[in-house]
């Protein structure tokens, strides 16, 4: 048994979502926010039988693309103002980071 969790980006969550259901995957969606550009994600956890796990993260690879971005920066707010740029930036943004780990007790009541 594993539990996969896979952080998103809310723009893709919906449509892993609908994929993950179709799939008969059971998964639990958490709203969560991504520390560097402080932006909504959505984290999924999803338990499952060691071989289905390559089944899931390939859904999760067709579901959650990467995409460019422009966004603007958030101000230091007190903080080292060294580091910061003052006009917007293209970033990489999207994709998925998925964790996979083991599960040594599973239960359902």
């Amino acid at each position: 048994m594993k539990l996969i969790v896979a952080v998103v980006q809310d723009q893709d969550s919906n449509r892993l979502s609908n994929a993950l259901t179709k799939a008969k995957f059971r998964a639990t969606k958490l709203a969560s926010t991504g520390g560097f550009l402080r932006s909504g994600n959505t984290t999924f956890l999803i338990g499952t039988e060691d071989s289905l796990v390559a089944s899931a993260l390939e859904l999760i690879r067709d579901n959650c693309r990467a995409r460019e971005q422009m966004v603007a920066p958030v101000s230091p707010m007190g903080g080292n103002a060294d580091s910061y740029i003052p006009y917007p930036v293209e970033v990489e943004v999207g994709g998925a980071t998925v964790f996979v780990l083991p599960i040594e007790q599973f239960h359902h009541f």
